[in-house]
């Protein structure tokens, strides 16, 4: 089976300007590794501490599932600096125990467990555990994406498509599902989707299917949960510096080409998909359902977007 690279990323912040990418600063927090505590009570019916919290999300529940570090990890971040009580879960109970530690240990209100998305019996123990301390959720945030390297989407395996439909298309539906019952008055979905559906870059196309297929189910899940009063709208990080995008970075010749395609010169952060995220959890984005929303922003259907994505896809 061809070897899988799991869509993580990481904590850099440096200055990149999309051509010097021979050398990449060290892209590693060094957070001392914590044991794992439940932090119980924190819900938007109890809170122990009896602390109230401030910001656009105060006292509510966010779910976030997938990647600790990078986007993922500064999604959660950005959550609970806004008053969100989140939740984080991955399927390595290290990544889980480094960001509890550092949000933690900046005081914010955060909780996590080792789930493997794709494994229905860890779906199970997340939504008990959700249950358990925090008795709803108000949010859910799926990040998750496996990135099997196949050189054709014709001759991948079966085991392959399994793996990138089960953890990058399937669990979140299947999560939502379970979740929903316990969802409050007005919840939001934020599907985490990719450039690669719009561009099936080389050796990811099959992983392209999968983020392309988000597409529709934002939209489908927004018809569907409407009369439920749940947004679902979908993020498609561009070309964000992260560890899963180096591989753009040191091809000179896709990236100037990239460069073109979405016009903005630099690279983007995670936190320019974070805060958007958290505004889409908001009641700001009440009336805002079965969008996706590319960081930087580009139009499908503006002039030219046919000729420069065919020029991606030939390289």
């Amino acid at each position: 089976m061809a070897s899988v690279i799991n869509e993580v990323d990481s904590f850099p912040r440096a200055e990149f300007t999309g051509k010097q990418t021979s050398h990449w600063p060290p892209c590693r927090a060094c957070i001392p590794g914590g044991l794992f505590r439940p932090c119980a009570g924190l819900s938007v019916q109890l809170s122990s501490s009896g602390v109230e919290q401030k910001g656009i999300l105060a006292n509510q529940v966010a779910v976030v599932t997938g990647p600790t570090d990078g986007i993922g990890f500064t999604i959660s971040r950005h959550l609970a600096q806004d008053g969100a009580h989140v939740v984080v879960s991955n399927q390595k109970q290290q990544n889980v125990d480094l960001v509890v530690a550092a949000l933690k240990g900046v005081g914010l209100n955060v909780m996590g467990t080792v789930c493997h998305v794709g494994k229905g019996e860890d779906r199970e123990k997340l939504v008990a555990m959700v249950l358990e301390h925090c008795r709803g959720v108000d949010f859910l945030v799926c990040v998750p994406g496996v990135n099997p390297l196949t050189e054709s989407t014709v001759w991948s395996s079966e085991q392959v498509w399994d793996k990138i439909l089960d953890v990058n298309v399937k669990s979140s539906t299947l999560l939502l599902s379970q979740l929903l019952p316990h969802m409050q008055k007005r919840g939001s979905v934020v599907l985490v989707s990719s450039v690669a559906a719009y561009i099936p870059l080389a050796k990811i196309r099959a992983y392209s299917v999968s983020k392309l297929a988000l597409l529709g189910l934002t939209q489908t899940l927004a018809v569907e949960l409407a009369p439920k009063n749940i947004c679902v709208n979908c993020l498609v990080p561009g070309i964000i510096n992260t560890d899963c995008s180096q591989m753009l970075f040191e091809d000179p010749t896709l990236w100037n080409c990239l460069e073109r395609f979405h016009g903005i010169q630099r690279v983007g952060w995670p936190e320019d998909c974070a805060e958007l995220v958290s505004f889409l959890c908001s009641s700001d984005a009440s009336y805002i359902t079965g969008k996706y929303i590319m960081v930087p922003s580009f139009s499908p259907t503006s002039e030219g977007y046919e000729l420069r994505a065919q020029a991606c896809l030939l390289m």
